[in-house]
């Protein structure tokens, strides 16, 4: 897989028919090369009910959530790691 060949030590995502970025609204309609669709670049926190916490959206791919950011709002929303 391009994860474990890439040496991630986590799962990616492969969403051709955007099953996964529909339901979030995350579908940036023409935003690709040549007018495509694409995801908007976006980091969510999805608690285990899989209710949307928090969303970070952005429309530049290279602006992104710090990982510090990420974490304290977990944090704060009870969302963190458990004992």
């Amino acid at each position: 897989m391009l994860g474990d060949k890439a040496g991630l030590t986590f799962p990616l995502l492969s969403d051709p028919e955007e099953k996964a970025v529909r339901p979030y609204d995350l579908l940036h309609i023409r935003g690709g090369p040549k007018g495509v669709d694409i995801a908007r670049p976006a980091e969510l926190l999805i608690d285990p009910t899989g209710t949307v916490r928090w969303v970070n959206l952005t429309d530049d791919v290279r602006v992104r959530a710090r990982g510090d950011q990420v974490l304290r709002t977990a944090d704060r929303l009870g969302l963190g790691a458990r004992p």
